[in-house]
């Protein structure tokens, strides 16, 4: 029914009801590439294809990995006739999408979701003009938004779909997911105790009331939600391997590790990760694969075998999220010698705020038993 109510992007951007160009306003954190991309989107389907695709490609000369520009492009030029140019772009997006990194796979499948997701929004909105009153399109629609990194807009789609279902648990998960997300701890906990009081074998609500809980630093109780996660998975590798790391658990993550190491290689984190825990529990690391195509984790295995120094790696860290995992790596590599220093660099990791970081996670744990 989702599939049927978001419409093909072919009919999205074909579709010939005159409309304003500003119809199709981005949320407040919409990138300049994503103006461009609604506007595009509105001037086609008031007939001019040519303006269209000129506002797309400046969208992807900003934004190079805007998958969804991309395959517009490639839907405004099939439909134009010129089908060689437009097989290009589908190829290109294809491409892009394959390259780009899902969420960590312990979490909400929402969370998971990777790239661009505008033109679900888009939509979803389309549906919504006829259908405001229906509950579905407004869940479908905080999901876009929760997945495109708005919880704001989320937030506001997920209350509306309470107030049309109140029953609806779906719904209660996801407003709390989109609270955690704009730093609401506490009322995400409230919402997911409720979620996992009618529901207590929900591993992904599990999940999530354990990140409000470390945010908190409610460490126990984080971790008892963990365990629970953890036996309810069944050993799925890599759900498995995040919540053991997580919980500072490398004993109980090395054998998830390692089957995701065979099993998925276009993942470099994998072996990142797998080091880390052989690191910890002072065993000699694995020899470090190439991680083709990801320069930010060939840096950090860099680090972990002392070729690269952690000020040239926190040269390159332009998140915060990155400096985090930076700060994480020295203080595994500290531990074995200098327990202060380890536990330094982890209080730094808290410090940055990420409670949905396996680092940050993982950090609180060491930090908390060191002091035990």
């Amino acid at each position: 029914m989702l599939v049927r109510l978001s419409g093909s992007l072919r009919g999205t951007l074909g579709a010939r009801r005159r409309q304003t160009v500003d119809e199709w306003a981005p949320g407040p954190n919409g990138s300049e590439a994503e103006h461009l991309f609604l506007r595009a989107m509105a001037l086609y389907r008031m007939g001019d294809g040519r303006a269209a695709i000129n506002l797309l490609r400046q969208a992807t000369a900003i934004a190079p990995a805007f998958a969804d520009a991309i395959e517009a492009e490639g839907e405004v030029l099939d439909m134009s006739g010129d089908t060689a140019a437009a097989l290009a772009r589908y190829e290109e997006a294809r491409r892009l999408r394959q390259k780009g990194r899902a969420g960590a796979p312990d979490r909400h499948f929402v969370l998971r979701q990777m790239g661009s997701h505008t033109s679900e929004i888009v939509a979803y909105t389309r549906v919504l003009k006829s259908l405001k009153k229906f509950a579905l399109p407004n869940l479908a629609r905080g999901n876009a938004y929760l997945a495109d990194r708005q919880p704001e807009l989320a937030l506001a789609d997920y209350e509306r779909t309470l107030k049309l279902h109140p029953a609806s648990l779906d719904a209660l998960a996801l407003k709390a997911e989109a609270l955690s997300a704009l730093g609401k701890y506490a009322a995400a906990v409230e919402d997911l105790d409720k979620v996992i009081a009618a529901t207590p074998k929900s591993p992904d609500s599990l999940n999530a009331r354990g990140i409000a809980h470390m945010a908190l630093g409610h460490v126990e109780q984080a971790n008892t939600d963990w365990r629970r996660q953890l036996e309810l998975l069944g050993g799925r590798p890599s759900a498995s391997a995040y919540v053991a790391l997580r919980l500072a658990d490398y004993e109980a993550a090395l054998p998830h590790l390692e089957t995701m190491v065979r099993n998925d290689r276009r993942d470099s984190y994998w072996a990142l990760y797998l080091r880390t825990a052989q690191i910890r529990l002072g065993q000699a690391p694995a020899s470090a694969q190439a991680a083709a195509g990801d320069e930010w984790v060939a840096s950090l295995l860099a680090l972990q075998d002392g070729s690269v120094s952690s000020e040239q790696v926190m040269a390159m860290a332009d998140t915060a999220g990155r400096r985090a995992e930076v700060l994480f790596q020295r203080g595994v590599l500290a531990h074995g010698g200098d327990r202060s220093a380890a536990r330094a660099y982890w209080q730094q990791v808290v410090e940055l705020g990420q409670p949905a970081l396996v680092e940050h996670a993982a950090a609180r744990n060491e930090l908390s038993r060191s002091a035990s």
